[in-house]
């Protein structure tokens, strides 16, 4: 415990330090060794939202990778679970482990990649001998889901020049081990540090490409009701072990990925939308638009939450931020019966909570009397959705751009989707604050959204 208690924590942010309902690092840390397993997969989920957001390092993310280190031979690490990140049943240490991978992934960037602060890049690649120290014990471990994650993890911190000498001690594992894990994200750490180490990697494009061919193809023919060999490719597939690599890890795991483009200087930014003028104050029909100065404000922070609302929250979490109860609405489980919640209106409020297992994945916030939800101080709420569309695909930085059936442009790298919602004979923004799994809106939100006048 001496990473922790001596560590000055109040003196080193994470990502969202300060925020309401926002955990500092510390009750990050010490909800890893909770006897409830859901704050247990709350306290993994924050060390990447909060510690590597958006593959990014911050002046608390080195000292929390040395307390997360040294808690890999704790008996309590043992404890097996699912974990937002991942598919299937893994032991904590495993996770942590992976987690650590991805430290070391991101370490290796540059300032220019908008990896971090100088100083804060810098404090984390000057822990990379003790890590390496730590996680190397790991990578004979009986369990082959430890032996991977620290494999994994071991191979990236290679990457400092400082451990150089112990390439070739690793290198046979590197391809023995990950090389032919059903772990994609594994598979493309072991080519790419291979090649960087100068070894011969054609076997495993070869492979990896013929592996992917062959799956397509499956893919293929399993959807195909009027081939022959359907049956088969359905067979084949489920046979298939499961690609537990997480949805988006980071760091250069996606070299193919294109890079957000800078709005070119010669082409002009549009006005920033303003919010449609709120209805007379004695106005009370079905379409009555909330003046401003009746609306709360909000904040919008990408990937973590709205206002006092966090991305993972429970039911009882967010009735004690709105201080509200909503009306609920849930569902039953096809797979075990068990009733979850779908969504939540709060309608002093004006907003939706939508839920994925029972935590919060999802805020909807009504256009006519929700809260003034504000990106960079300009409104997203009640306003016209031409102008906030266009104002988004001006930002500096811009992120790719997909579409709903329903037209809805979706934002993927800020988790920002906006709809439309009527009032009257016109069209008002009705913002989606969403999780990435979450930007298929078709299959993901319930139909009573859709539905939603």
């Amino acid at each position: 415990m001496a990473e922790l208690t001596g560590t000055a924590w109040s003196e080193l942010p994470h990502f969202c330090t300060g925020l309401h309902n926002v955990p500092d690092t510390p009750d990050i840390l010490m909800g890893l060794l909770d006897d409830d397993h859901t704050r247990r997969a709350r306290a993994v989920w924050d060390l990447y939202r909060l510690l590597l957001n958006q593959e990014r390092v911050f002046p608390s993310t080195a000292p929390a990778a040395l307390f997360v280190s040294a808690l890999l031979d704790d008996p309590r690490m043992l404890t097996s679970g699912q974990w937002e990140r991942r598919a299937g049943t893994r032991p904590l240490r495993a996770e942590l482990l992976n987690w650590l991978a991805s430290f070391a992934d991101v370490a290796r960037l540059d300032p220019e990649d908008g990896a971090g602060a100088p100083q804060d890049l810098a404090a984390a690649r000057a822990v990379r001998p003790t890590l390496r120290t730590r996680v190397a014990a790991f990578c004979e471990d009986d369990d082959p889901q430890v032996r991977e994650a620290a494999t994994a993890a071991t191979a990236l911190l290679l990457a400092d020049p400082a451990l150089a000498a112990s390439i070739p001690r690793y290198a046979p594992a590197v391809r023995d081990v990950l090389a032919r894990s059903a772990d994609s994200y594994y598979r493309w750490i072991a080519r790419e540090r291979l090649e960087t180490w100068g070894e011969d990697i054609a076997g495993l494009i070869t492979a990896e490409e013929e592996h992917r061919a062959a799956v397509d193809r499956a893919h293929e023919l399993a959807n195909n009701p009027f081939d022959e060999g359907q049956g088969q490719a359905i067979r084949w597939l489920a046979e298939q072990p499961e690609d537990t690599a997480a949805s988006e890890p980071p760091g250069r795991w996606h070299p193919d990925r294109a890079a957000p483009e800078r709005t070119a200087p010669h082409e002009p930014a549009p006005d920033a939308p303003t919010a449609v003028r709120g209805s007379a104050p004695e106005h009370r029909g079905p379409w009555r638009i909330a003046r401003s100065e009746e609306r709360d404000e909000w904040r919008f922070t990408p990937h973590i939450g709205v206002g006092p609302l966090h991305f993972g929250m429970t039911l009882e979490e967010i009735t004690a931020a709105l201080g509200e109860e909503g009306t609920v609405s849930g569902y039953y489980a096809p797979d075990t019966y068990e009733r979850r919640l779908n969504y939540a209106d709060f309608r002093t409020a004006g907003v939706r909570a939508l839920f994925r297992m029972n935590r919060l994945e999802c805020v909807a916030v009504n256009a006519l009397t929700g809260p003034q939800v504000r990106l960079d101080g300009v409104p997203l709420t009640g306003c016209v959705p031409s102008q906030v569309e266009e104002w988004l695909i001006h930002r500096p930085l811009r992120g790719p751009l997909m579409y709903s059936v329903a037209a809805d442009p979706v934002f993927p790298d800020l988790g920002l989707a906006i709809r439309s919602q009527r009032a009257g004979d016109i069209n008002l923004t009705r913002p989606l604050f969403l999780l990435h799994n979450w930007l298929d809106l078709w299959h993901s939100l319930p139909s009573e959204e859709w539905n939603y006048q």
